[in-house]
């Protein structure tokens, strides 16, 4: 019987120690790396093209072992990770991959305490990413329009950390209208929807002086419009954006090379600071990029930035001021 302390229960961190126990989930690998993950149930067995394995086999064990299904096939056995598990869980709407949690997680500067505001929730995968960070003392405030993505957002969520994490609450409905209604202020907001511009003057509203705004936005053209719209807010620091590419590599003694597969672009991720009441950050000082805000341009413009017209036509009232 093994003697390995348990994680604290009032440390919600959704990770165990110790054997195996009924209830848990598990993570099967074979040896092409397919994986199948499962809940622990006394008399079930799991199947798979390479046989059956018994769950009691595996009940009460440490994990990090191998199993021999009925026809030989061979399976390490481990809990999953957080980055496993948000992966393969069930989806009602995209998952914000692990390498751009892990980004917002750090570059978004969520820390032990911290109150975070999160619109939309999607399948839940970020926000088990946030409730690791917070912790206990800290919060975390879900917002989501459609009521099909937060069932199983709570399913997900509550599955991996095996209750209802006191540092949670999940309101149905939308965040432009819902956080100023609160009243209640936050030191982070992240920002995962459609249109990520039209939560800004409400998490503006929320933020804490120093707090930070974060969207997740898949397209340039949400990256262009969500970027111009904080620009001409005024109340923010001078936007930040950016994506992360993820590529494995192969290394076999002097086979050393760059992997087959790769986890390129997945989001853009787009940050900037909340300023005092009544305070402007310094405008930039550097000349926008010829055709920037040109004629085909229809977004938002900064202030000072003058209608740009081709050279071969005359200026317009319009551009003239």
């Amino acid at each position: 019987m093994s003697t390995t302390p348990d994680v604290p229960e009032e440390a919600w961190s959704g990770v165990h120690r110790g054997p195996l126990r009924v209830g848990e989930w598990v993570r099967l690998v074979d040896a092409k790396g397919r994986r199948h993950n499962f809940c622990l149930e006394p008399g079930k067995r799991f199947f798979s093209n390479r046989g059956h394995v018994e769950h009691d086999e595996m009940i009460g064990r440490e994990e990090g072992f191998t199993v021999t299904a009925s026809t030989g096939g061979e399976y390490l056995v481990f809990r999953p990770l957080l980055s496993e598990f948000v992966v393969s869980m069930p989806r009602g709407a995209a998952v914000v991959y692990p390498k751009d949690a892990a980004q917002i997680v750090a570059m978004v500067d969520i820390f032990p305490g911290a109150d975070v505001v999160e619109a939309g929730v999607g399948s839940g995968a970020l926000t088990c990413s946030l409730l690791r960070a917070v912790g206990p003392r800290g919060r975390v405030r879900s917002f989501e329009r459609r009521e099909e993505f937060a069932d199983v957002a709570r399913r997900n969520v509550t599955q991996f950390f095996g209750g209802d994490h006191p540092a949670w609450s999940l309101t149905l409905g939308d965040l432009a209208e819902a956080l100023p209604a609160s009243g209640e202020q936050c030191d982070r907001v992240i920002l995962d929807m459609l249109a990520p511009w039209e939560c800004l003057d409400a998490a503006a509203g929320a933020l804490r002086p120093g707090g930070i705004v974060c969207a997740y936005v898949a397209t340039t053209t949400q990256l262009s419009r969500f970027t111009e719209t904080v620009r001409v807010h005024g109340g923010f620091t001078e936007p930040q954006a950016w994506e992360s590419l993820v590529r494995d590599w192969h290394v076999e003694g002097l086979a050393v090379r760059p992997g087959h597969k790769m986890i390129g672009h997945t989001a853009f991720l787009v940050t900037a600071r909340r300023m005092a009441p009544g305070q402007k950050a310094p405008m930039k000082k550097r000349r926008p990029a010829p055709g920037a805000y040109g004629v085909d341009y229809t977004g938002p413009r900064p202030d000072g930035i003058p209608l740009e017209v081709p050279a071969d036509q005359p200026p317009s009232e319009e551009s003239a001021g």
